[in-house]
């Protein structure tokens, strides 16, 4: 059993008041007993956060970079001890757990040469009658403190991505991550603290979100939320902020249009591991998938077959592709959603059945616009397929979403491609690719309830910036 009972507060570890016991996803069993942080822990966090504003400011932009080259390094030096911590606490198959800290050592490294690129520009202020003479110049400064709240599925690289901006651009940072997943973010903080990261610069609370969450959204001392969930925390999170600047990844029911005349051999594969990977449970997972109707019936019935070769079993097993939900709360709920589809009439062409505590892969056919599995975010291993007349159609499907996080779409025709990237409300589009490709310098945030804000190391660090201007007058008088 893990033993990680202490947070990570101003540099140093301490015992905290609360535990209790983290168990496996897959097994069940006490894999640790982790912190749970109270109120008065986080204030003591914000606190030291707040006692290190400055330093981190006035720390120059190589040493920030050097920081998180080091922090990189020693991640990509451990990457089996980092990955069988994601097995334990998020049952994400080894194999997907070895890419998620592959990823993650290119965010941090990403972070690291943003540190170095942060500027601003010259204004001619001699465009407007009046600016004569003058000389002016932005330059971006740090917010302050950042509080950032994660989830359970990327524990690493989700991690990576508020932490990783945050420090590159001068922040400090005080983190809550995910209740099933503390044990990678202390992880991460052991070495932040080995890199050399000043005191206080990061601070890791585990807890519930109700005491640790809000603590950190309701204080003025925070100047930033950076948040990754479902939207109904998002919105009370905007609601609560105040004038704090709030960046929300919300999540998304993501939409794949397959056009006629497409190899749907060819791209069979990436569509299998955009609706499966890591048990669905991921925020631009391929969770509706609109087929040309001449094609529709082939597509579904090679998507049958592909998904009947996945292997589902224990997630430390290197030929495992799928393995336990994160709860089997969520496992019977996304089997409600199932048995709700099916009852009210669509068809399960496969899976449907929760088989040793795991939810097989299930494909949904004839479903209704309405039906859970197709208006809202899934987050389940489950696909629903449907067949339409033109990509015309299927653009009104996908834009009949209240959320907008990316879409795809898989033409050979440039005209359907340019003109679908034109009119698809969302976020991003991925033309002859699935809605769940994602590099992390990217730009990457969604539309409508799929949140407010843009991650991809770049644009994080705008976000956690402000521009504040000079301008010289070399005429006194």
């Amino acid at each position: 059993m893990e033993e990680r009972k202490r947070l990570f507060i101003g540099g140093r570890w301490q015992e905290a008041r609360s535990c209790e016991e983290l168990r496996s996803p897959y097994s069940g069993e006490i894999i640790a007993e982790v912190p749970v942080a109270d109120k008065a822990e986080m204030d003591e966090a914000i606190r030291a956060a707040c006692e290190a504003k400055a330093a981190m400011a006035a720390l120059p932009a190589h040493e920030r970079a050097a920081i998180l080259e080091r922090v990189a390094a020693l991640l990509d030096s451990r990457i089996e001890e980092a990955a069988r911590l994601i097995v334990l606490e998020a049952a994400k198959p080894i194999k997907a757990a070895r890419a998620e800290i592959g990823r993650t050592v290119q965010t941090y490294k990403f972070a690291a040469e943003e540190a170095k690129r942060i500027g601003g520009e010259t204004i001619p202020l001699d465009a407007a009658p009046g600016g004569e003479d003058r000389l002016a110049y932005t330059v971006r400064e740090p917010l302050g403190v950042i509080g950032a709240i994660t989830p359970f599925n990327f524990p690493f690289n989700l991690v990576a991505h508020k932490v990783g901006p945050a420090i590159a651009a001068g922040n400090t940072v005080v983190l809550k991550p995910a209740e099933q997943t503390p044990l990678s973010a202390l992880y991460i903080a052991e070495l932040f603290a080995e890199a050399g990261l000043p005191s206080g610069a990061l601070n890791v609370v585990p807890g519930h979100g109700e005491v640790a969450g809000a603590a950190i959204v309701e204080d003025e001392r925070v100047a930033m939320i950076t948040f990754t969930g479902s939207p109904a925390v998002g919105k009370s999170i905007r609601a609560k902020a105040g004038l704090k600047r709030v960046t929300l990844e919300l999540g998304s029911n993501s939409a794949l249009i397959v056009d006629r005349g497409v190899d749907l051999d060819a791209i069979m594969p990436r569509c299998v591991t955009g609706a499966f990977s890591n048990q669905g449970q991921v925020c631009i997972s391929l969770q509706r998938i609109y087929v040309h109707e001449e094609v529709y019936k082939s597509f579904v019935e090679k998507f049958v077959k592909a998904a009947k070769r996945l292997k589902q079993g224990d997630p430390f097993d290197p030929e495992t592709d799928l393995s336990a939900m994160i709860s089997p709360r969520e496992t019977e709920r996304a089997l409600g959603w199932i048995r709700e589809a099916r009852d009210e009439g669509a068809k399960i062409a496969t899976g449907g059945a929760v088989k040793n505590g795991m939810l097989e892969p299930t494909i949904i056919t004839e479903a209704d616009r309405q039906m859970k599995v197709s208006c809202r975010e899934a987050f389940a291993p489950l696909v629903v397929i449907g067949s339409v007349k033109s990509v015309d159609e299927a653009i009104g499907e996908v834009n009949d979403s209240p959320y907008g996080l990316q879409a795809g779409i898989y033409t050979t025709d440039l005209f359907t491609a340019l003109g679908a990237a034109e009119r698809l409300r969302v976020g991003g589009v991925m033309i002859n690719d699935i809605p769940t490709f994602r590099v992390d310098h990217m730009p990457y945030g969604g539309v409508k309830e799929s949140g407010t804000g843009r991650e991809g190391v770049k644009y994080a660090v705008e976000e956690m910036t402000e521009t504040k201007l000079v301008v010289i007058n070399k005429r006194i008088g």
